[in-house]
């Protein structure tokens, strides 16, 4: 296995190597979040030759902007889509078990019923929750990884919850579900598994043009020498081409129909609702199948989501939540609350664009399929879009196996429903690997981020004082800001505390952190 760490050096030399090739990949695949990720960690573990190109940064779109749940789809089965559920509910048990446990965690949904609650209100979750239940034992996850729904009394609900309104708590559903640590984090181990296995992983690499056969790629790196005499666009050739682009598929595909949806969150101190272990759960008025969430995430805030709001137009590379958003969440969130959350509340904001198909009927987004498409332009080229976070292993799946029948790809099955991502136990760490440190000397918040791998973390610091936060009352670590850019592939400020750390969610933490970030990007001219 190849090293899986990614640098400016490693890029600079896989981007030289790709512009001498006068023989074509066996695939290139366009797009850098999720689904690119995967369907090239899927294609280079089989034994391809595959280079994933990414205009941006890993995690740069939709990836970054989820819930930061690998959910059991249970708002599926409400709708009546069962194969989307039991599809999620598998995918969901795969990352839990096998291949990404230090990333994905037991999460407890809890849904108060007060005695304001309507009967239907009342009783329609925990119908749904059961049914959820069953979805996972059927999954082949077990009640000691995701327990059962199950009813509890009200001094469970506010233990979950200390924040919920008390005046009038009957009892309260509790079902078991999902959280990520962090979904660009996820992104970023996929990725660098593929690297493990020879896939070169361009970031700052636009496609300008493709097709099923090749791409002409514009170099748009930020240490791009310009006084150098290689041009900025080279043309590559390829037996086959994927383009993985989510909402910005019609660009490289423009016969493809995507249809945005827009979904918001909040981001919210922890402590006003009593630093919460679940996540509160709470009904939009008049729907059956939509929720609004207040989810423990990282640095002790709340993700409080989400919406589902039609967003045509040009597609903008940083989606902008609005205010009619921010005031909806605020309203339905507050009708289970004690003490009502207001704007002077909200640290934060963040919204992700959902490649929803476009099925030309004009429904409500939140009435779209959430299914994906692998779908073949006139001219060769694959576009995979739609479907959820959860799935994009069983997407990448079906994407790499379509072209390797149809190109005569000499592709081994695929292997990714058992392979360990970086991080996890059982991943074969290689040349990668560092001298331990004793676990006790390290901070659980690294450990929760990176698995086995927080030890090299701290070993392979380019920073002093490795262990020291990045800014008081953060537990991110100068360790974690150099690691960033030394192995994961971070070439700029924003990639650091954007989509390695998290910490620019809340403006005033990425201006009290941007001083160590800077400091950490440094070591891309040392390197």
């Amino acid at each position: 296995m190849n090293t899986t760490a990614l640098s400016a050096t490693r890029r600079a030399r896989e981007l030289a190597d790709l512009r001498r090739r006068d023989t074509p990949l066996d695939l290139i695949v366009i797009g850098g979040g999720i689904t690119g990720a995967g369907i090239a960690l899927d294609a280079a573990s089989r034994g391809l030759d595959v280079a994933l190109l990414e205009a941006h940064d890993l995690a740069f779109g939709t990836s970054r902007w989820s819930s930061k749940l690998a959910h059991g789809g249970l708002r599926y089965l409400a709708s009546g889509n069962v194969g989307i559920a039991h599809r999620s509910a598998v995918e969901r048990g795969i990352l839990l078990q096998r291949t990404a446990p230090h990333l994905v965690r037991p999460l407890a949904q809890v849904v108060p019923v007060h005695r304001d609650t309507s009967p239907l209100g009342a009783v329609l979750p925990g119908l749904g929750f059961v049914a959820g239940t069953v979805l996972t034992r059927l999954a082949g996850t077990g009640a000691d990884r995701l327990p059962g729904a199950r009813l509890v009394g009200p001094r469970r609900v506010t233990g979950l919850v200390p924040g919920v309104r008390r005046d009038g708590l009957c009892f309260g559903h509790v079902n078991w579900d999902c959280g990520l640590v962090d979904d660009a984090r996820l992104v970023t181990a996929v990725a660098r598994t593929a690297a493990g296995y020879g896939a070169r992983i361009i970031t700052r690499a636009r496609v300008v043009e493709a097709s099923g056969t090749r791409v002409t790629v514009r170099d748009e790196s930020p240490v791009h020498d310009d006084d150098n005499a290689v041009t900025r666009e080279f043309t590559l050739p390829a037996r086959a081409v994927v383009s993985a682009t989510g909402v910005w598929a019609g660009e490289t595909a423009p016969e493809v129909s995507v249809r945005p949806s827009r979904g918001t969150h909040l981001v919210i101190d922890a402590a006003a609702l009593g630093h919460p272990t679940g996540a509160l759960t709470v009904a939009v008025p008049g729907e059956i199948n939509r929720f609004c969430f207040a989810i423990p995430a990282g640095f002790g805030r709340l993700h409080v989501g989400l919406t589902d709001v039609d967003a045509p137009g040009p597609v903008p590379d940083v989606p902008e939540s609005s205010d009619d958003e921010i005031d909806f969440l605020l309203d339905v969130i507050n009708r289970a609350l004690a003490t009502a959350l207001t704007r002077d509340d909200v640290l934060g904001t963040f919204a992700g664009l959902r490649p929803l198909v476009d099925t030309g009927d004009g429904a409500p987004t939140a009435d779209l399929s959430r299914e994906h498409a692998v779908l073949t332009s006139h001219n060769g080229l694959v576009t995979v879009t739609g479907g959820k976070l959860t799935e994009y292993r069983l997407m990448a799946e079906q994407a790499v196996d379509l072209v390797a029948e149809r190109a005569g790809l000499a592709a081994s099955p695929c292997r990714t429903a058992d392979l360990p991502l970086v991080g996890a136990p059982g991943h074969a760490a290689g040349s990668d690997a560092a001298a331990p440190t004793p676990d006790g000397l390290l901070p659980a918040s690294l450990v929760e981020r990176y698995g086995q791998e927080a030890a090299t973390v701290v070993a392979v610091s380019g920073l002093d004082r490795p262990l020291d936060p990045v800014a008081a009352g953060l537990d991110v670590t100068r360790a974690e800001f150099s690691f960033a850019v030394t192995h994961e592939g971070a070439l700029t400020v924003d990639d650091v505390l954007d989509r390695r750390s998290r910490v620019g969610l809340v403006p005033a933490d990425r201006a009290a952190a941007e001083p160590a970030a800077r400091e950490a990007v440094a070591l891309v001219s040392e390197l």
